[in-house]
């Protein structure tokens, strides 16, 4: 068995990374982790120690996506940090018998540097994008080093796409990021109709995304928000607490209702309830018609959960237009986004109109339900993708080097 270091960039990439080496654990390796940005909590939730002490930045590693993102990550230091981390790898990588990459150019050019026999998981790419992935320099010449001993894409079409384009093979094996909603026994109780509402899990974009869902909210017909027509739940992380979510949300008159041992908490206004979910993000996804969300990971397992997806645009800095934009090429027919600027009334009223045109499509279009199926597998892969790629990996070790 082998000692492996895990390297990511993101938290959407520390997710899919913890999950990968939950997996390689279970195959009995020694696993550790170097996530370039942010803390890395899903690493420390999957028990899996952190190489050094972790920082979190406002722009959540997504500066890139603008001029005014770069220049806040120059000020608060992260260009700074990320050469720290970097310099940190290129002094411990003789420690390990085969770094992991989970991610994007970044980490594989680390990675490379390494000087360390590598296996890469290129969770950011698709080449559903534009329909040929045009991979930024120098991350093809990385891929085509013999330090890169395995390839694995985040589906099929970007692996037969970079087969060719790489002149080596490249593996689609699944998404481990799909492998514990697809294996969630958890449902909610039966309703009509569900709507889960997705906001996001970064701060502080979550909570301008929470205000702006619940403004969509409000556009709903009283007889589907008042009166149980339509079961409204909010998958929320936990780090948005009680006390910061109350006031928060009482800036659009609603307040926060306690729960108790047989009820969840709920946000209410007038007859309008919302039930919160903390602890149950799967059975939110499993149990609800649609989900109208703002969110990038959470967005793609609802697709591979075969649930249509109604997009609201925010202010970002990750779910902006052209993300959500990117998001619809990269997941394909089954998700949906009205026209408009983000946070304008109209657009807010088109989005209200949206969600209940689909929720009743959804009862009575099966084409729709059979495109959703299908979608799923294209686009996302099915179960067990972490521990085929685990698995791969270690074979990997027992290869003559």
């Amino acid at each position: 068995m082998g000692r492996l270091l895990l390297l990511s960039n993101g938290h959407g990439e520390d997710l899919s990374g913890a999950l990968l080496g939950r997996a390689l654990q279970t195959e009995g390796h020694v696993v550790e982790a170097l996530p370039l940005v942010g803390k890395g909590q899903p690493y420390r939730d999957a028990g899996i120690g952190l190489i050094g002490g972790t920082q979190e930045f406002s722009t959540g590693g997504l500066g890139y996506t603008s001029l005014r993102g770069r220049l806040t990550e120059l000020a608060q230091g992260q260009v700074i940090y990320l050469l720290r981390r970097l310099i940190r790898l290129l002094r411990i990588a003789k420690r390990y018998d085969l770094v992991v990459v989970i991610g994007d150019v970044i980490p594989v050019m680390a990675a490379w540097l390494s000087r360390r026999p590598v296996a890469t998981y290129l969770v950011a790419y698709s080449s559903h994008y534009e329909g040929r992935l045009r991979l930024p320099w120098p991350c093809s010449d990385c891929l085509r080093s013999p330090r890169f001993k395995a390839i694995f894409s985040r589906d099929q079409l970007s692996a037969d796409d970079l087969s060719i384009q790489l002149q080596r093979h490249v593996n689609f094996l699944g998404n481990p990021f799909m492998d514990p909603v697809l294996s969630d026994a958890q449902r909610l109780p039966p309703a009509h109709r569900r709507l889960g509402l997705l906001p996001g899990s970064r701060r502080p974009e979550l909570e301008q995304n929470l205000l702006l869902l619940l403004r969509v909210i409000d556009q709903l017909p009283e007889a589907w928000r008042d009166n149980g027509e339509l079961q409204l739940e909010l998958a929320l992380v936990s780090s948005l607490q009680d006390v910061e979510l109350s006031a928060l949300v009482a800036q659009g008159q609603w307040h926060l209702e306690a729960g108790s041992d047989n009820k969840p908490s709920a946000l209410r206004r007038g007859g309008c309830r919302i039930w919160i979910r903390r602890g149950n993000f799967g059975a939110v996804l499993h149990s609800s018609d649609l989900l109208l969300c703002m969110a990038g990971t959470a967005a793609e397992q609802a697709v591979g959960l075969a649930r249509p997806v109604l997009q609201l645009v925010g202010q970002g800095p990750q779910f902006t237009e052209g993300f959500a934009e990117a998001q619809r090429r990269l997941l394909g027919p089954t998700v949906f986004c009205a026209p408009g600027e983000a946070g304008d009334p109209v657009t807010l009223a088109r989005t209200a109109q949206m969600v209940l045109d689909l929720v009743e499509r959804i009862h009575q279009d099966a084409d729709l339900k059979s495109v959703c199926d299908r979608e799923a597998v294209n686009r996302l892969g099915p179960a067990g993708g972490g521990g085929r790629m685990a698995a791969s990996i270690s074979r990997l070790l027992t290869l003559p080097r």
